[in-house]
């Protein structure tokens, strides 16, 4: 583990700071394609720094700038190849006077690693090359999403842990820290030495040409072999989780342009499409599903709850139901907060555990660890949140537990949990197992039904959490409804060329499609609009009947993010814009002259549906 550090200055009264930054290469987005067998298809593929990672290097380097006695060591496990992002972060720190050096984690024995066993190897690198202060990673990785190796590295390394930071401030012995939390902002304390994950605006991302890149001497970049951090089990071996059959998720959009013709024509035809694919039907709410019975003697099913987070709780308890009476098994619920049993017996759940006093992630994940190792789950399922990711992936590093993250889908064959993964953009989808005895996995909000009720009241029972007292929360707002843009059936995508001052000209369509606002990154970082709110790469990725989007060039780092929209209307005055390429029906024109337009055909369309009913 690495040790607490009391910074102290020296004779000259000037104080060290040892930064480490980790950092991942990954294909570049654009080129990702999958082979015969299902698989990424990484030879030839052009690859590149994670963009989150960018964000590590390049606050890491400042931190290090920033003191009298400042250096950066960059971490990365990988390929030989790999190396190329470590030499693009030294040349960063050196272009701007700091001191750095790189550690390329790279041997065979480590092909094959999951989330665990990456995170062991990285942290064995660290607590090698150690002690550090302060180390940084990105948020997550763009080409998994999971969010778990630093988590998992800090609960290794016995360390306070902090994500999606986006304001950040060295004191004497701790950060001072603004975190960005899925739909909520948290201003936090956290004593050093700390493990910190970062958000996309913490600061400038760092980036380097090729040609200098090249310039870096490669003295300054080391290898470190398995055998050098002991005997492992390392890669494959000392993984917890096994990936099986994957599957392509195509999306076939043929959009026609014509943007000669009249708006009004437009219009009509973009709203034809959208009759015709059925985008604008409003059924009624579907039935909600029946909760099948439980309460066996077989495997034990478990779920986490999260403060606030009620609609989510039932999503995971209503499967955790499903995959019990499969088993002949029961559920559990472990809640950090207050619920009632007959509250958590109508989701679904035998038993209620109220966890007492766990005020954090980290002390929470501690208690449950506790829990897991006396009681020996089957499985054990929470939210794919800023909260329900370092509590589980915590949980996981702890006992041992392979862990799944951001399922969309959970089904048992041969009496195992198999957890269906999308990766790449949701290019694909993946079906992981795990080989650990007790399962793990985080689910995304909103992909599961909500059952109905039942009539049932949980036995209950308490555990006591101990606070640890190395992150301290000073406060915390909510800014957004994380169910809201998942949910809706409809979601009008804004970008830059929509003025926030002229949003209430969309207040009718929005009305009318019963449609919730997101936007582009452009948007969220000139404040206009919460992060929560964000669609792509590095925001959220949505599944909506219907999206429509306006005022946006359409870029695909935005675009991924609605690649699984049923339908897509781009409403844009350029012909040549890259956002046709991801849309169904299209308006070539201002979006201020086509709404109004669009409004009217849409309510003359939706009043002759309603009356064919």
């Amino acid at each position: 583990m690495l040790c607490r550090i009391s910074r102290q200055a020296d004779s000259n009264g000037e104080v060290a700071l040892r930064v480490a930054a980790l950092v991942k290469q990954i294909p570049a987005f654009e080129e990702m394609r999958l082979g015969p067998d299902g698989r990424l298809v990484r030879d030839g593929t052009a690859l590149e720094m994670s963009a989150y990672c960018r964000r590590a290097v390049s606050k890491a380097v400042e931190l290090a700038g920033e003191a009298a006695q400042g250096s950066v060591t960059f971490v990365t496990l990988g390929p030989p190849s790999a190396d190329d992002v470590l030499r693009e972060a030294v040349a960063w720190s050196l272009e701007r006077g700091v001191d750095a050096h790189g550690v390329l984690v790279s041997d065979p024995l480590f092909a094959g690693s999951d989330t665990i066993a990456t995170a062991r190897a990285l942290a064995a690198v660290l607590e090698r090359e150690g002690p550090f202060e302060i180390v940084l990673a990105g948020r997550n990785s763009l080409d998994a999403d999971t969010g778990q190796v630093p988590p998992q590295i800090a609960e290794l390394l016995d360390l306070p842990f902090a994500t999606g930071v986006k304001q950040l401030a060295v004191g004497e012995d701790a950060l001072t820290l603004g975190c960005e939390h899925d739909d909520a902002w948290i201003d936090a304390e956290v004593l050093l030495p700390a493990l910190v994950s970062c958000a996309e605006r913490l600061c400038e991302p760092a980036k380097v040409p090729p040609e200098r890149r090249a310039e870096v001497s490669g003295a300054r970049i080391r290898t470190v072999t398995a055998a050098e951090l002991g005997p492992g089990p390392w890669g494959a071996t000392g993984s917890l989780t096994t990936v099986g059959a994957a599957r392509s998720i195509a999306v076939d959009r043929h959009c026609r342009l014509h943007p000669e013709a009249p708006l009004a024509e437009q219009v009509e035809a973009a709203v034809g499409v959208l009759l015709h694919r059925e985008a604008l039907r409003f059924d009624r709410a579907a039935p909600r599903p029946q909760l099948p019975p439980t309460g066996g003697d077989g495997p034990l099913v478990a779920v986490l709850a999260e403060p606030n987070r009620d609609r989510l709780a039932t999503e995971l308890c209503g499967v955790a139901a499903r995959l019990a009476a499969g088993l002949a098994g029961s559920t559990a619920l472990l809640a950090p907060h207050d619920i009632s049993p007959a509250l958590a017996g109508s989701w679904g759940a035998d038993r209620l555990i109220r966890i007492v006093g766990g005020d954090v992630e980290e002390d929470v994940a501690r208690t449950v660890s506790h829990w897991v190792r006396s009681m020996n789950p089957w499985a054990v399922l929470t939210g794919s949140t800023a909260y329900g990711r370092e509590v589980a992936s915590r949980v996981a590093a702890a006992v041992g537990a392979g862990l799944t993250g951001d399922a969309v889908d959970l089904e048992v064959d041969a009496g195992r949990l198999v957890a269906w993964k999308p990766a790449f953009g949701g290019q694909l989808v993946a079906a992981i197992t795990a080989t650990s005895p007790v399962q793990m996995a985080t689910v995304r909000a909103g992909v599961l039904p909500q059952p109905a009720p039942r009539d049932h009241t949980a036995e209950i029972s308490t555990l006591v959490a101990s606070p640890q007292q190395r992150l301290r929360v000073r406060h915390r707002r909510q800014e957004d409804a994380l169910e809201r843009l998942g949910e809706a059936p409809a979601v009008i995508g804004i970008g830059a060329g929509v003025d926030p001052r002229d949003l209430q000209g969309l207040d009718e369509l929005r009305e009318l499609l019963e449609a919730e606002i997101g936007c582009t990154r452009k948007v969220t970082d000139r404040g206009w609009m919460p992060h929560s709110r964000q669609i792509g790469i590095t925001g959220r990725s949505i599944s909506p009947r219907l999206f429509i989007s306006i005022g946006a060039s359409g870029k695909f780092n935005h675009m991924i993010g609605v690649r699984s929209a049923e339908t897509v209307l781009a409403i844009n005055p350029d012909p040549e814009a890259p956002v046709w390429r991801y849309a169904d029906a299209a308006v070539v024109g201002t979006w201020q002259e086509a709404v109004p337009l669009l409004v009217a055909e849409l309510r003359r369309v939706l009043v002759r549906v309603e009356d064919c009913r």
